[in-house]
């Protein structure tokens, strides 16, 4: 007999606990670019923003979210 229960990976649960998690993220690269930036185009503003944001993500925020948040993630399937 299978001992391990049957999980389903629930994308609506991922994606809240990632933006629970991105928004105070890139509040936070904002608040510390934005006043080295003062006389840059938006574009260029972004060209730094995103390449910081994305590297934070997957090698930090994402792994963090599916170690911490495992089983609320994958919830049993019933």
């Amino acid at each position: 007999m299978n001992s391990t229960a049957a999980t389903r990976f629930s994308r609506l649960r991922f994606a809240v606990l990632v933006l629970l998690g991105v928004y105070p993220l890139i509040t936070a690269i904002l608040y510390v670019v934005f006043p080295l930036t003062q006389e840059w185009q938006i574009w260029q503003r972004t060209l730094v923003i995103a390449p910081l944001m994305v590297s934070i993500m997957i090698w930090g925020l994402i792994p963090g979210v599916q170690r911490a948040f495992r089983g609320f993630i994958n919830p049993a399937v019933r």
